[in-house]
Order: structure tokens, then C-alpha cells, then sequence
């Protein structure tokens, strides 16, 4: 994500007013000593806390702490440009102008070592309704976790411009053929010792699969501990195996297979973001492509926000972070925010006000809301 720098600052500690003149308090006075009597026991106990809470104040102000700050990123149209560049650059299809915004929301991080802050800095963010703070560790780990943290973040960000474009298209009715490689097998897996890595499946149960929807479609039909059969090319021989599925935790159905799909994409997107990173942007790119692919004007110049991941087959899925990101959304003048399902528990009493939420489970309900935004036909989409 796009980090923004924030100045650091004060130790807070109250004013200090000069008077001109007598002052006047509601608490009961204690007569002064007399001049040149000794101070008092109370007197100097106080002028030592005085100096102790002096020296709290300037020991927050300036030792550095080992926390990470968060708060709302930057928001960026998918609809338009960043920098002078197109946002989401399509070729290989007729694309539209759209008269509205579809903005992906982030969360910009600071921890102590890429921008010094305090203690005092810190303790005003844990106050603080638009800030987060966590220990830095748990964000950031060692040097090492975090070069891999971030190849990792960057890597879920080029697959989820990939989901997002496939889901899409899927929306759209473009079924968008893939190549479903195994590329490996967990030790649960029924069919461990009978598939191999680089085999392709091409059937189930004597039906072809095309592409990784029809895939994922195939093995949804059944009960988790039902057999499938799945035939592969394997040497350029195909092959059928038998095997029971298994209980994915949820009740559903899965073979316990990894499979990496090669898309073979009939346009091409490109994405003209460099400094963002996961994979929480991929339901608004989503909705981006359809809206310039459609000649449907869907926002009819309505401002909306939102994230949430997105997959091959338009599901959408949870992210961290919404809390930021619904303020990020409300400070960027959109008066509507997509937010996954899943997200409802957080979200539900941190609504900003002035921004309405609509919970969506898949690439088909966000862009159902979009369009009925667009339309004024808001009065009965989900909230949370």
C-alpha cells in the first residue's frame, strides 16, 4: 500500500498561562510561608513531582517506541488516473467512459524505523478514533520477514490484478480457458499417490473442464466424502483416477489438490499502481473492468468505495484493516462503501457518518449495488 508520512508529535502537556494580576480559585488555599521560613515538606514534594512529570513529559516526546501506527491510505479511482496514467488500461476490446468513481480504499502503516515517533506519539494514536497502534513485531517481524512480507504482498498484488480480470470477464459472460496444472497434493488428499505435479485435468466425471470456474463448479456439486473421478494428461496420455473428496473444515467438498490455472486472457490489463501491495484491491479492480467494458454508464456519477479480495471465480473474500479503510472512504467524499461479508462483525458501529455500507459476497453482488446505486435503488441493499 502507498505509505504517507505524518509529522510527529508533542508530548502533550498543558499551557502555561502568565498572570498579571491576583488569582482567583475554587479549591481552599494554604497560607504561604512566611518570607524566608523554610519550604515545607508538601512544597518540596511537589516541586520534585513537578520536575519527575516534566521529565515524563520530555522522555515522551522524544525516546523513539517500538510500535507501528495505522491509519487510512490513500484512495485511488479505478475509473481514473494516477499520476497522469490510466488507472486501468484495457486493449484488446471496445472500452467506456463512466461518469462516477470507483475508489479502492488502503491502510498506510508507519512503524518507529522508517519514520522516528515517540511514545507520546503513540499513546495520541491509541487514542486516537482515525488510528490503530500494534506492536511493531507483529507487523513487520525481523528484517528478513519483512523483505518476505513485502515480495509477498507484492506478489498477491500482480495475481489479484489476474482474478480480477477473470472474474470480470466470467461476469460478463466471457468464459475466460485456462490450462488447470496440479502443481502438488496435501498429505490429506485422497489422490496423492495417483496424481502427479504437471498433470493437466481436462475432465470430471467424463465432463470437460474448460476453465477454473467449470473446475471449481464440478467438485461443489458433491458432498465432501463423495468419489470423483478426474482425468488428467500426463505425457500427453490421459488418465482417470478415483478418489474420495474431502471436508474442506466447512462442509464442503474439495479434492485436495493445488491447482495453478494459466489463464489465457483475451485482452490485456494493465494496472498503473506501483506502490501498492496485496491482494484487498481486486473486488474494485473488478468492478472497474466491467464498467469500462460495459457501454452502461452503471454510477450515473455517483462517488463509492470499498475493498475486499477478489478470486477467479468472483468470490469475495475478507481483509484486514476495513476500520481505516472506511474513514479513508468517508474523507474522500464517497457516500457508499462495498464491504466483503465477511468484514460485517468489524465493521458494524465504525460506520462514519455520512457513508452507507453495502455487504457483498460475490463480483455479481457488488456489481449489482453499483448499478442500483447509480439508479437511486438503494433502499433495500444489504447492510451491515
Amino acid at each position: 500500500m502507498r505509505r504517507r508520512s505524518l509529522p510527529a508529535m508533542p508530548g502533550l502537556g498543558r499551557p502555561r498561562i502568565r498572570h498579571n494580576g491576583p488569582v482567583t480559585t475554587t479549591e481552599a488555599s494554604t497560607p504561604a510561608p512566611a518570607a524566608g521560613a523554610p519550604s515545607t515538606r508538601r512544597s518540596t514534594v511537589m516541586s520534585i513531582a513537578g520536575l519527575a512529570t516534566s521529565a515524563l513529559i520530555a522522555l515522551l516526546t522524544v525516546v523513539p517506541s517500538p510500535y507501528a501506527i495505522g491509519s487510512p491510505g490513500p484512495t485511488f479511482d479505478t475509473l481514473g488516473t494516477a499520476d497522469g496514467v490510466e488507472l486501468v488500461e484495457i486493449k484488446g476490446a471496445p472500452t467506456y467512459m463512466s461518469s462516477g468513481e470507483l475508489r479502492l480504499t488502503t491502510v498506510s502503516v508507519q512503524r518507529a524505523g522508517s519514520l522516528p515517533f515517540s511514545i507520546g506519539r503513540v499513546l495520541a494514536a491509541w487514542a486516537s478514533q482515525s488510528e490503530y497502534v500494534v506492536p511493531q513485531e507483529s507487523v513487520y517481524g525481523t528484517a528478513e520477514e519483512e523483505e518476505e512480507a513485502q515480495e509477498q504482498a507484492a506478489q498477491e498484488w500482480i495475481s489479484s490484478q489476474e482474478s480480477a480480470t477473470v472474474s470480470a470477464l466470467e461476469a460478463l459472460g466471457h468464459p475466460v480457458p485456462a490450462t488447470l496444472r496440479i502443481v502438488g497434493a496435501s498429505e490429506r488428499s485422497n489422490a496423492a499417490d495417483l496424481v502427479e505435479t504437471d498433470d493437466v485435468i481436462v475432465a470430471v466425471d467424463g465432463e470437460d473442464v474448460e476453465t477454473f470456474t467449470d473446475l471449481v463448479d464440478a467438485v461443489g456439486d458433491r458432498e465432501a466424502g463423495d468419489d470423483i473421478a478426474v482425468t488428467v494428461v500426463r505425457d500427453g496420455e490421459q488418465i482417470t483416477e478415483t478418489f474420495a473428496t474431502l471436508d474442506d473444515g466447512a462442509g464442503a467438498a474439495v479434492m485436495g489438490l493445488y491447482i495453478d490455472p494459466e489463464f489465457e486472457l483475451p485482452i490485456d490489463v494493465t494496472v498503473g499502481i506501483e506502490k501498492v501491495g496485496g491482494p484487498s484491491a481486486g473486488m474494485m479492480f473488478s468492478l472497474g473492468i466491467m464498467d469500462r467494458l460495459t457501454e452502461e454508464d452503471e454510477l450515473q456519477g455517483a462517488l463509492v468505495a470499498g475493498t475486499g479480495t477478489i478470486d477467479a471465480t468472483g468470490d469475495v473474500g475478507a481483509i484486514g484493516g476495513i476500520r481505516m479503510k472506511l474513514i479513508g472512504a468517508r474523507d474522500a467524499g464517497a457516500e457508499w462503501f462495498l464491504a466483503p461479508v465477511e468484514n460485517c462483525a468489524e465493521v458494524s458501529g465504525n460506520i462514519p457518518d455520512g457513508l452507507n455500507v453495502v455487504a457483498v459476497d460475490t463480483l455479481d453482488d457488488a456489481y449489482e449495488a453499483i448499478t442500483r446505486i447509480g439508479a437511486g435503488d438503494t433502499a433495500d441493499l444489504p447492510g451491515c
